[in-house]
């Protein structure tokens, strides 16, 4: 199931370039990174870079095909950085404990550390804002529509995620009572 959550993931970045509806900046990508890694255990935890990898590959066809950029590796060396980094803290914090709560934390610190980080990898990196502190509360007050809207599709898509394997199971128990109960009926 982590498998089928980072191809969702990945359709997530892609199908709104290929539909034309690139404006709403929803994505999977926090909550899928963070239910992945929930499912790696201490001798599973190299998968992280296979997760990492998927999603690399995700940049550099976004970057050059829909976007129609040349692709500079140093550009995302920190963004690949990150992803590994929560599915990691996920594998440490989520795979034997799941909470409501812990959920909701881990989804807030993806979104936050995310918004951090790429904010302040633009304003150091970039041309666009002054390397002032004032340019980078700038850069940082111009990401805030995109932060609220990551924060909101992390949450929800996390929700989704967690609570699928519950939605999964429960339709098995029901599956399996309606068969028994078939089969004492006959």
């Amino acid at each position: 199931m982590a498998y089928l959550v980072l191809i969702l993931a990945v359709l997530s970045r892609v199908l709104p370039h290929w539909l034309h509806l690139t404006g709403a900046n929803v994505t999977m990508v926090g909550a899928s990174l963070l239910f992945f890694g929930s499912r790696l255990k201490a001798g599973q935890r190299w998968q992280a870079l296979v997760a990492v990898a998927v999603l690399a590959l995700t940049d550099w066809y976004l970057t050059v095909f829909a976007y129609g950029y040349p692709f500079h590796v140093s550009g995302y060396v920190v963004t690949w950085i990150w992803y590994g980094a929560i599915c990691m803290a996920a594998s440490a914090w989520l795979s034997r404990r799941r909470s409501v709560l812990r959920v909701g934390v881990a989804a807030l610190a993806s979104s936050s550390s995310f918004f951090l980080l790429s904010n302040g990898m633009v304003w150091l990196r970039g041309s666009m804002y002054p390397h002032t502190g004032a340019g980078l509360g700038a850069c940082y007050v111009a990401g805030l529509p995109f932060y609220r809207n990551d924060v909101a599709s992390t949450l929800m898509f996390s929700a989704v995620f967690f609570l699928l394997p519950h939605g999964v199971a429960a339709l098995k128990q029901a599956a399996q009572s309606m068969g028994d109960h078939g089969a004492t009926a006959a």
